[in-house]
């Protein structure tokens, strides 16, 4: 009872969260602030969002023909098609209930392809671990990049910003180092839990370096967020305000953008804000900004929906048939 009720609180509180910061965001909006957004998505051009669905696309096909390099070093080579549809669920399920993606990719792969559930979600997670490297990577360029001007809006003008954003830094590798000795001397059970998964995640990463198609691995991880920041970047021709935005924008965007989709199911209610806030560094009116992130959220969305949605359909269909 308690499991079912703790599952539903984390399936409803963050839909909750999101429809409220939608209704959040909206109420302060004036009548004429409405009317410019709608005007703006009126007069957009939809082919730049089109082309952006493609990287999308794109970006999905290289994540699922990247699984199987994941999973041949294990004795396995599923059909292309059953990890393509497989991985187009996983993003749908995301939607509802978040990280429970990962669950329905290998709980469908496993049924599909008769590949155990554990080493199905083994693999997933060491890909995970690839992609929380390249996503901090391009946080570490979207610092390096902008630093003066994320130094300002984060301190308010404070010249002296920057300095204590450094001194943070410093402070917390100092304290990771710390911790780090805490963990390997420490005996008690969480601290071993804790250095058993950091030691987990290691290992993950090494073994990409041992897998024999590591290459193919890691220029298909460049690629799948190459395509995740050009789904971005397109979308900014789509407006005239935001079409001059430099890469320093497209790629603070894109972070900014990214962080919030952790906060609730798909950065419902988020994504458009935070998105917003992060171009109006850049000069770009504040209507605007919220009509580009509403735009570039809607689309990933939609794409989502219906291509999970699809996927649902087809995959028993499409396994019933090849029986």
């Amino acid at each position: 009872m308690k499991s079912n009720l703790k599952k539903i609180t984390f399936t409803i509180l963050p839909i909750a969260l999101g429809v409220f910061l939608i209704w959040f965001s909206l109420s302060k909006l004036k009548p004429e602030d409405i009317d410019a957004i709608k005007n703006s998505f009126s007069t957009a051009n939809y082919w730049w969002v089109a082309l952006s669905l493609f990287f999308g696309i794109l970006s999905h096909l290289s994540r699922a023909y990247r699984w199987t390099f994941m999973l041949e070093p294990l004795g396995y080579k599923p059909k292309f098609t059953n990890t393509i549809l497989t991985v187009l669920i996983a993003y749908l399920v995301n939607l509802i209930v978040p990280r429970a993606g990962e669950l329905a990719r290998a709980t469908g792969i496993s049924k599909y392809e008769n590949i155990p559930f554990e080493k199905a979600l083994g693999t997933i997670l060491s890909e995970r671990i690839a992609d929380v490297i390249m996503l901090l990577s391009i946080m570490a360029t979207a610092f390096f990049l902008q630093t003066e001007l994320l130094s300002e809006y984060l301190f308010k003008g404070n010249s002296s910003g920057t300095s204590y954003l450094l001194y943070t830094i410093i402070g917390l590798g100092f304290i990771t180092l710390l911790f780090y000795q805490l963990l390997k001397k420490s005996n008690n059970i969480i601290f071993k839990k804790i250095q058993n998964f950091v030691y987990g995640m290691i290992q993950g990463v090494i073994s990409i370096f041992k897998m024999k198609k590591k290459w193919a691995f890691i220029f298909h991880t460049i690629f799948i967020w190459l395509m995740y920041v050009l789904m971005f970047y397109v979308v900014t021709f789509a407006l005239p305000e935001t079409t001059n935005l430099p890469l320093g924008a497209i790629i603070v965007g894109f972070v900014v953008g990214g962080i919030s989709m952790a906060l609730t199911n798909g950065g419902l209610g988020v994504y458009p804000v935070f998105v917003a806030s992060a171009v109006t560094l850049y000069g770009v009116d504040q209507n605007s900004a919220l009509a580009f992130g509403w735009i570039m959220w809607t689309a990933q969305t939609l794409m989502i929906l219906i291509f999970g949605g699809l996927s649902f359909l087809i995959l028993p269909i499409y396994n019933r048939e090849m029986a």
